[in-house]
């Protein structure tokens, strides 16, 4: 039965990012997979420039997830006056100045940013093929000792607790996801997996387009999945069978 590595994503704001809008980062109700690949790429060390690396990792990655804890959505407002000689930093390594004519430099530089406030999140995942290095105990190593500290989408979310949180026997993603008692405060919970890793009564299957290709920094194709609600009752009868 293939083992299947447990995170858990709980931080007073996190950012599932979906489809930029001119100024305005929405967020989805479940991270992608390409931000799993990032972070636990984080962990490992590596740089962004390991592009091979980065899509290796994304390649193999199997994973699921489901909302432990429903948190509420809040957006950020940020604004900046920037002149015609101010510089930003990137993430490409080299300086962003701002484009247009004079009149663009009267008002500010507005961005809206979404964000997930005091949620938590159980993550499921697997590595295929499971022998090629990184394994799942270099992931695990790496979660609970990163080469750098680690965030849950964007810079500013850190996380409140350890974001390794076990391991799990299991024939598929779906499995692993409903073997894991529910909280007790939390009788129903939402699941996204991918699709073939099992199936729940009632769920219905969607096209995501999440994963990333890290050479070009751009998002394409898409992947199925599924979505479904897991009840108290339903894994109470599950487990007992």
């Amino acid at each position: 039965m293939p083992r299947h590595l447990l995170l858990r994503l709980e931080a007073p704001l996190m950012a599932f990012g979906g489809e930029t809008i001119d100024n305005f980062g929405v967020i989805r109700d479940f991270p992608a997979l390409s931000m799993i690949t990032g972070l636990l790429a984080n962990a490992l060390g590596w740089r962004r420039e390991e592009t091979e690396r980065h899509d290796r990792l994304q390649e193999r990655l199997v994973m699921g997830a489901r909302i432990e804890r429903q948190g509420k959505r809040l957006q950020d407002n940020q604004n900046a006056r920037l002149g015609a000689k101010d510089a930003g930093w990137t993430t490409w390594g080299r300086p962003e100045g701002r484009a247009g004519g004079a009149a663009t430099y009267d008002s500010p530089h507005r961005r809206f940013r979404d964000y997930h406030a005091d949620q938590s999140l159980l993550i499921a995942l697997r590595l295929e093929p499971a022998d090629e290095p990184p394994s799942l105990d270099d992931l695990a190593v790496a979660l609970d000792h990163p080469a750098r500290p680690l965030f849950i989408g964007r810079k500013p979310c850190l996380p409140s607790q350890r974001l390794f949180a076990g391991w799990q026997d299991a024939e598929d993603i779906l499995d692993a996801l409903q073997s894991v008692p529910l909280p007790a405060a939390q009788p129903e919970v939402r699941l996204q997996w991918p699709e073939g890793e099992g199936t729940l009564a009632g769920d219905r299957q969607l096209d995501l387009c999440d994963e990333r290709h890290w050479r070009s920094g751009v998002h394409g194709g898409w992947r199925p999945v599924r979505e479904g609600r897991l009840r108290e009752a339903v894994q109470a009868e599950e487990s007992a069978g």
